[in-house]
């Protein structure tokens, strides 16, 4: 089969690979579409990722596809059915597991290799972490599911409620996700962006209040002016950078929590207000991954038709265009998302 290969910094080859071979627990499937994501592009920057993926390797991770071949333990799925499989399964037996933390499980196995004709899904991502398709699901909406599933985390490690007033700083397509399902469930949405067409993106997606850091240099006098003086109940940062964490702090009410979703670059420190912190009791929390109880409810809610890829996905491209596809994104600051079709 033909397949992405990833073997250093922004060293990405498409090469003809055997195709995976299965144990008795594993499905062999046939990828109908990968999407491209932030955290591939940061991985073909970098040329590795220290949790997920080590060169050389299969790349690529949000997918959706035909189940071709299954070993002869599964019983749960059947040739030909349409399946999202997650890029993760959990164990269940360790100390973060049993305590409903399994984003963070000491044994967490990663699956990697969307971008290619096949891939083949552990045993474990099997029984834990694949899922069938609707038929009235699109694949490019049923490869959502895992990025989706990271956004609702963030959203419910905030605690955000009905009414809440929240600030999104950063609209990729992760802010963008932000945005429109906090829209759904009923909170009022702050945008924060430097560029003109994300802002005109979080409209679309239901923000109900612009801000464009490039024409105004009072951002927090802003948000204090649209929340009566008080700040924001929750604000979400997902740009990932130490100056834009201290920026998030001071958007907050008394009392309000921020999540520093965005990952900063290894070995970054970043310096709080400390005054600020204690005296307005802020929570600071910080969202990683995704569970399979999420990669459920996000399929769910694309079912539902509350987000749908075309307001993410704005092209298609072929297996052998993802290194340029990747050099794009990566140059344009990944605004939108591309649909890989092998």
């Amino acid at each position: 089969m033909l397949a992405a290969v990833l073997y250093g910094k922004e060293d990405v080859k498409i090469e003809q690979v055997a195709i995976p071979a299965i144990g008795p627990g594993d499905v062999l499937v046939r990828v109908k579409v990968a999407l491209t994501c932030g955290t591939d592009v940061k991985v073909f920057r970098r040329g590795y990722h220290a949790r997920m993926i080590m060169p050389p390797a299969l790349f690529g991770h949000e997918l959706a596809g035909d189940v071709v071949a299954k070993g002869s333990a599964v019983t749960k799925f059947q040739v030909g059915q349409r399946v999202v499989a997650a890029n993760s399964a959990p164990c269940g037996d360790c100390f973060y597991c049993k305590r409903d933390l399994e984003n963070l499980c000491e044994d967490l196995l990663f699956n990697n290799g969307a971008y290619a004709e096949y891939i083949r899904i552990p045993g474990r991502i099997v029984e834990k972490n694949l899922y069938a398709v609707p038929e009235q699901v699109d694949y490019v909406d049923a490869a959502l599911a895992e990025p989706l599933a990271c956004v609702l985390r963030g959203i419910e490690e905030s605690n955000v409620r009905k009414g809440d007033t929240v600030v999104v700083i950063g609209l990729g397509p992760i802010g963008l996700m932000f945005v429109r399902m906090l829209k759904v469930m009923g909170a009022r949405v702050i945008a924060i962006a430097r560029r003109q067409v994300q802002l005109d993106d979080a409209r679309r997606m239901g923000a109900a209040e612009l801000i464009s850091v490039s024409e105004n240099d009072d951002v927090v006098g802003t948000v204090r002016t649209l929340t009566d003086g008080r700040g924001a109940d929750v604000v979400i940062e997902a740009v990932g950078k130490p100056e834009v964490w201290n920026l998030a702090i001071q958007l907050l009410r008394k009392g309000g929590t921020v999540n520093f979703f965005g990952g900063c670059p290894n070995e970054t420190q970043v310096q709080l207000d400390t005054n600020l912190l204690h005296y307005s009791e802020l929570t600071c929390k910080a969202s990683f991954h995704h569970t399979p109880k999420l990669i459920q409810k996000a399929l769910g809610a694309v079912t539902r038709g509350d987000i749908r890829a075309r307001d993410f996905v704005v092209g298609e491209e072929p297996l052998h265009k993802i290194k340029e596809v990747l050099r794009y994104l990566m140059n344009s600051s990944g605004r939108m998302k591309t649909a890989i079709i092998p």
